[in-house]
């Protein structure tokens, strides 16, 4: 069984995102036409259907909009890492971001609670982009 904890898959779509994590910046493709910043990356705007669009930076910080605490692990590698939380957070440019909480007493989360991104650094020349409460 592999303990090792599962990488990001690195395609044409996500390969700007990845790139601005591993120099710990989050990034966002912006739509050219309307402005939307969205997540997860697509060739066209869901908003006005914009073929144009850029990558900008974010400033990694927004507020939980929800929370799982998970007291069993799914996978082998994530074992020690129990109680685990994941959380969407809603990013001060509006997008809605899958990740883990960290640094913090599970039991303390709340909806609502500040957060900024941290970053966990692999080995394999990943920087994943994690988020703890704002103190």
């Amino acid at each position: 069984m592999n303990d090792q904890k599962p990488l990001p898959a690195l395609n044409e779509d996500t390969r700007e995102f990845w790139e601005g994590c591993r120099h710990h910046q989050l990034k966002f493709q912006k739509c050219s036409e309307c402005g939307l910043v969205r997540w997860p990356p697509s060739i066209i705007c869901p908003a006005c259907h914009s073929l144009e669009q850029k990558w900008v930076p974010a400033e990694g910080r927004g507020k939980i909009f929800t929370f799982a605490v998970y007291h069993q692990a799914f996978h082998p590698a994530f074992k020690n890492d129990l109680p685990y939380v994941v959380a969407v957070i809603e990013l001060e440019e509006g997008v809605h971001f899958l990740s883990n909480l960290v640094g913090c007493d599970h039991r303390l989360i709340r909806c609502g609670m500040p957060v900024r991104v941290v970053w966990e650094d692999r080995k394999e020349g990943f920087s994943i982009p994690k988020f703890t409460p704002v103190q």
